[in-house]
């Protein structure tokens, strides 16, 4: 998202709390990057979680004054940015920040920090949901990646927003006349995203899946897998669109914002087994390029699988609506919404 609208805006600067070079893929070489005062913390990289209550401060510090316009990409602290009366701010809105809000009493709990730290969470919680509240009040447009995060801008900053779909890169992926009888998930092994769901579902009914990624849930998950579950780990671009394109369907069992994922397998061709929430409902044509299951259980997916073999899927079908998604799409509507409001100059 940022690559596609800072090639859109080639001369404006980004400007990010921190920046990891080597973390990025080196695909922000030769722009101009403005980093915070956090830049300069050791290991600031990896361990930036421990510094929470020092990022609103960080984002308050730049100086916006030469600037007419400004877009912030945020899911917590870019929002809180200072500018002008008279400079338009855009915010585009990955979500509310969960960790403040709707999962905030699991957040400490769920988490990995050392037990003094999570003592410490519940007031530290209050005190940056405060801070994210009046920081949406300093937005004067907010966009957001799904109509199901735009429902929760609306929730919790009493905001309206528009609604303009992250993009996908279509080109990356191809139909394949070649597919194979196993399953296939991706994504980052972590709890939420629900791995273990499809992997105790799988082991159970003997079916082959394979699951590319890596994360913290990686040991829990082989020691409930099966002989018939293939952990792939980190799989380069050109193989992750082979596997999306030769597997049967994409498992997707998380609740997500928006979620690349299922348009990546769509994109070549392959259907969707999806939990009925989040963006996935915005993107997967029920009957038509994926089902859902309408409960995080495995007796719901069980039965996703069952109805999944009785209905013939298009493929070029599929591919069709993933360019419903594609990066000319996403410009375009970037373009459409950044000129609906010209009233505001400096």
């Amino acid at each position: 998202m940022l690559q596609v609208l800072s090639a859109m805006f080639p001369d404006a600067p980004i400007y990010t709390l921190f920046y990891d070079k080597k973390a990025t893929g080196r695909v922000f070489e030769g722009k101009e990057i403005r980093t915070s005062f956090l830049q300069k913390f050791p290991f600031i990289n990896s361990q930036h979680r421990f510094f929470p209550l020092l990022m609103p401060l960080a984002i308050e510090q730049f100086d916006f004054s030469d600037f007419d316009t400004i877009i912030s990409i945020s899911s917590s602290f870019s929002k809180g940015i200072i500018t002008k009366p008279g400079t338009r701010h855009i915010c585009y809105c990955l979500t509310p920040p969960r960790f403040l809000w709707d999962d905030s009493q699991k957040f400490a709990d769920d988490s990995d920090l050392p037990f003094i730290v999570k003592k410490l969470m519940p007031p530290l919680i209050t005190y940056l949901r405060i801070w994210d509240r009046e920081a949406a009040l300093r937005v004067d447009e907010f966009w957001s990646i799904s109509s199901f995060v735009s429902k929760r801008v609306s929730k919790y900053y009493n905001k309206d927003s528009t609604v303009i779909y992250p993009p996908v890169n279509i080109s990356k992926f191809n139909i394949s006349n070649n597919v194979g009888d196993h399953f296939f998930m991706a994504g980052r092994l972590v709890a939420y995203k629900r791995f273990d769901l499809a992997v105790r579902v799988f082991t159970k009914l003997g079916l082959p899946i394979k699951i590319a990624g890596t994360g913290p849930e990686m040991k829990k998950l082989k020691n409930i897998a099966g002989d018939n579950i293939e952990f792939l780990g980190l799989v380069s671009d050109e193989e992750l669109a082979n596997l999306y394109a030769h597997a049967k369907a994409f498992m997707f069992p998380q609740e997500e914002d928006f979620g690349i994922t299922p348009l990546e397998a769509m994109a070549s061709g392959r259907p969707v087994i999806a939990y009925r929430s989040g963006g996935a409902i915005e993107t997967v044509i029920e009957n038509v390029t994926g089902i859902f299951f309408d409960e995080q259980t495995e007796e719901s997916i069980e039965g996703a699988l069952s109805v999944f073999n009785t209905i013939n899927f298009n493929s070029d079908d599929c591919r069709k609506r993933a360019l419903d998604f594609d990066i000319d799409v996403f410009k375009q509507a970037i373009i459409n919404g950044y000129e609906s409001n010209e009233n505001i100059h400096v």
